[in-house]
């Protein structure tokens, strides 16, 4: 079930909503985190029933491993703690890597394995990293203390349970247990709604609409012009932004009217002035989990500058591999680390360059890596990549003045009589959206500002304004990128 849907907006959610806070009125609190768990594993079994059995199983092995370290010795928790990160990552690469070792095997040796071509169940990677971090915790902190419902809920909870933020329990558990948050928080449920709405918009009305651009440039890319090939990759990085940082968006307003508060996974990130200060600000919880539980565990930065290096690639390459069975994700991930790295010696010089400068080799470093990480092929982000710095003048020139054949399937879709195949309509939609990007206070800035009260009311009209448009545009809704990873 999708966040923008109809049958999510109008029903899952009201009554998901209605029932809890009625329980925790008239019921004992414990019903009303029953109930969330049951509505969670309806919605991710709405996705597809089988997805439900591999998510119980692993739910019931983990929190089963994580009493078993809480009631072992201190000679045999390190052994369960292992055992359960082996298990985690068993099965996350059993359901997204098999078929990537069994290519790479049969090119290697010219053997002649079968494909699996086994599906992957939606958000499995995050799952599993929240997994892992309690199984670590517990070996580390205990957990003695949590009920299994409430385990079950920390890794079910609908509004992150697909794509994130990727959340710990000690941020996330014990919010349930605050009195307050048992009953309705008019401020909790505007901040939500304003910034759902946003998340809503950012998706449906940005993502959606851009990434046809995208699609349309990376099926064609072998015949795109000089302009076209730019068009497509900030098409794309314009796409993912906004569709990752809605859906961030959208899980965090949905918690909210929970009165559950979730980590803030974007800060507008492409405003960072060098890659370091990118990951501070993409996917920030991902980036947090890695540095804590990969990046720590290796040493840091404590054993020598030389290890460090070795330590910012291997977690860097753990995240290019994590995001998907691929070389392209493998080579993006390298590439971010080899950027890290740079930016680390650079900074030993005590040169600074100046802001604008910095900023931009630092946006046009991440809208070329995109290109690998949206590519099929090596292949096809290289040729894609080679087209951006081969400038030809009568490419330039004819943007203006020839169809888009490459951009034709853009044609089913019009804006206020103009179809998304104009040259006008790519050109401003991209500047426009860039400039956003660039420039605009980002949504959580937005959300912290709003306060409840009657200048609060009118904005919320706006707002529902653009629901509404939203809703319109449903009719060409699509999957959230990150649910491929």
């Amino acid at each position: 079930m999708l966040f923008n849907s109809f049958e999510f907006i109008f029903l899952f959610l009201p009554i998901t909503f209605v029932v809890y806070f009625f329980l925790n009125r008239f019921s004992n609190q414990q019903y009303a985190i029953y109930w969330l768990v049951l509505s969670s594993l309806f919605f991710y079994g709405y996705f597809k029933l089988t997805y439900l059995t591999i998510i119980t199983v692993s739910i019931i092995v983990n929190f089963a491993l994580s009493r078993i370290i809480n009631n072992s010795n201190n000679r045999l928790r390190k052994t369960y703690m292992i055992i359960g990160v082996i298990f985690n990552v068993l099965i996350l690469c059993y359901y997204k890597y098999t078929d990537f070792f069994i290519t790479n095997i049969n090119s290697l040796f010219d053997t002649d394995f079968a494909m699996l071509h086994l599906l992957l169940p939606l958000g499995l990677s995050f799952i599993t990293f929240q997994q892992i971090a309690f199984i670590v915790d517990s070996y580390r902190d205990g957990t003695a203390h949590y009920k299994f419902s409430n385990y079950a809920l920390f890794i079910l909870f609908f509004p992150q349970l697909v794509a994130g933020p990727i959340v710990q329990h000690d941020e996330m558990l014990p919010q349930y247990d605050i009195k307050e948050n048992r009953k309705i928080i008019h401020d909790n449920v505007a901040r939500g709604l304003f910034i759902f709405v946003i998340g809503l918009v950012k998706k449906i009305v940005i993502a959606d609409t851009v990434g046809i651009w995208a699609n349309a440039g990376f099926e064609n890319y072998s015949n795109l012009s000089f302009v076209e090939a730019w068009i497509t990759s900030l098409s794309y990085t314009v796409q993912l932004y906004y569709d990752f940082s809605g859906y961030s968006d959208m899980a965090i307003g949905l918690a909210l009217l929970f009165n559950i508060k979730l980590p803030v996974n974007f800060f507008s990130p492409y405003k960072a002035r060098n890659i370091q200060e990118f990951w501070k600000k993409w996917h920030m919880t991902l980036n947090r989990f890695l540095t804590t539980y990969v990046y720590f565990p290796l040493g840091g930065s404590r054993k020598g500058e030389f290890r460090t290096y070795i330590n910012i690639l291997i977690i860097f390459f753990i995240s290019g591999f994590w995001h998907g069975a691929g070389w392209n994700f493998i080579l993006w991930g390298l590439m971010h680390g080899f950027a890290s790295v740079v930016v680390r010696l650079f900074s030993k010089t005590g040169v600074k360059l100046p802001y604008l400068l910095s900023w931009f080799i630092t946006f046009q470093f991440v809208n070329i890596a995109w290109v690998y990480f949206r590519a099929t092929s090596l292949e096809q982000a290289n040729t894609i990549i080679s087209k951006m710095f081969t400038p030809n003048m009568e490419s330039i020139t004819s943007f203006f003045t020839e169809p888009l054949t490459n951009f034709a399937q853009a044609e089913a879709f019009s804006v206020m009589g103009l179809t998304l195949s104009d040259p006008i309509v790519i050109v401003v939609g991209l500047l426009i959206t860039l400039v956003l990007a660039f420039t605009a206070l980002n949504s959580i800035q937005l959300m912290d500002k709003m306060k409840f009260n009657w200048g609060a009311i009118i904005y919320m009209q706006f707002m529902i304004a653009l629901v509404l448009i939203s809703i319109y545009y449903m009719q060409k809704n699509s999957i959230f990128l990150y649910f491929n990873f």
